[in-house]
């Protein structure tokens, strides 16, 4: 699996590109939006980790040269809500946002959901007698096949990508429905109880975090 980091920083390149190798991922680097459509266009490219603000060319002006001639899955690095709102203002099929300072374990979990999303990564997830097949996507439970909705499956399958960590309601709507969603937290609370019910002896893996949101952990 190919990804391009992009980021002026050298250590923060450096510090993704340790956590990427470890999952036997192969990291290519660039310091600028030039750099890194020149690699694009060299290699093979699965996922591109781009940073908004940067020298020479930034990352909404690199985007947008990288839409004309791919759909390339594409996580953006933010520092300040400001980039966030801006990138929000501009149609350009960004997959998944990240807002420095971030948590480069929680930046892998992103990672490798979009390329398992992409049907680029195929691993079977296993806890007890609950499996997940991500090519498939397809839970069971004992061997029998839940019947989960899409965004069940999704919040499940995005609540083990992040196991131990504490997700509000607000990051979930934005992950699993998308920014331009205008529902509300009661949509999720809804979701989580049905995904509860259809878990059954394994609903206890889902956690409610007080005044937070929600978060998945399991007994090992």
């Amino acid at each position: 699996m190919n990804i391009l980091v992009v980021d002026d920083e050298k250590l923060i390149r450096s510090v993704i590109k340790d956590y990427l190798e470890n999952e036997k991922m192969m990291v290519y680097e660039a310091e600028n939006g030039e750099e890194a459509l020149r690699v694009f266009k060299e290699e093979k490219i699965n996922l591109i980790i781009l940073d908004v603000m940067m020298p020479k060319m930034d990352g909404i002006e690199t985007l947008k040269e990288i839409r004309k001639i791919s759909e390339v899955p594409v996580i953006m690095l933010t520092a300040i809500k400001e980039e966030m709102d801006k990138l929000h203002s501009f149609d350009l099929g960004v997959d998944d946002y990240v807002t420095k300072p971030f948590s480069p374990k929680e930046l892998v979990s992103r990672v490798k959901a979009i390329l398992r999303r992409c049907g680029l990564l195929k691993e079977i997830y296993k806890y007890k007698t609950l499996e997940i097949d991500y090519q498939g996507r397809k839970v069971t439970v004992d061997g029998k096949t839940l019947n989960l909705t899409p965004k069940e499956y999704e919040l499940l399958t995005y609540f083990i990508e992040n196991k131990g960590i504490a997700i509000s309601r607000e990051r979930l709507l934005n992950t699993i429905w998308g920014y331009d969603f205008y529902g509300d937290d009661r949509t999720v609370d809804t979701h989580i109880k049905m995904l509860r019910k259809n878990l059954g002896k394994y609903n206890y893996l889902i956690k409610t975090i007080r005044k937070v949101g929600y978060k998945y952990e399991t007994e090992d």
